[in-house]
């Protein structure tokens, strides 16, 4: 199992998460997603996942969520 943390900005609700939730779990190979959120600020994002996931996908879907990877 291989697990990734990703900084998120932009959510704000619990619909934000499950929007990224959704996104993330749609995703080849992806087991679990979990969010910490921290509304208004950056809020974490752990992937975990069977194999080592392409950033570039996961920026993808995060954006498909309205959502953007930040630095961090």
């Amino acid at each position: 199992m291989i697990s990734a943390v990703y900084s998120v900005k932009g959510m704000t609700c619990s619909h934000c998460v499950k929007a990224v939730q959704e996104e993330l779990s749609a995703l080849p190979g992806v087991v679990a997603v979990s969010v910490d959120l921290v509304p208004d600020a950056v809020s974490s994002v752990r992937i975990d996942s069977g194999a080592a996931l392409d950033r570039a996908a996961v920026a993808g879907a995060i954006e498909e969520a309205g959502y953007e990877i930040v630095a961090g």
